[in-house]
């Protein structure tokens, strides 16, 4: 195998890990936050507008760790900064 070949096998794989993991911890995040507001409404209806004007503050802010971790994928993926790295170390190149 060459390099540009291993540098794409690692990059595929560090993706995959990287949307695995950063999806997860949102997921479980927007989960407990959820139900934590839901509690929160059960106990204070009244202040269900407050609470859940926050909760959607909150869940955009969890959301977005999603989001960066998508971007960092696809980076890998499409637009990877080692291979031009790799490709002009090789000697025929």
């Amino acid at each position: 195998m060459d390099s540009v070949t291993v540098i794409a096998i690692i990059s595929i794989a560090a993706a995959a890990i990287c949307m695995a993991i950063g999806s997860i911890g949102p997921a479980m995040g927007e989960g407990r936050a959820v139900a934590q507001a839901l509690g929160s409404i059960a106990q204070q209806p009244d202040e269900a507008a407050t609470i859940s004007r926050t909760l959607f503050i909150g869940l955009a802010m969890i959301e977005s760790i999603a989001i960066y971790c998508f971007v960092i994928s696809i980076i890998l993926i499409f637009a990877n900064p080692f291979w031009n790295h790799i490709v002009a170390a090789k000697p025929g190149a």
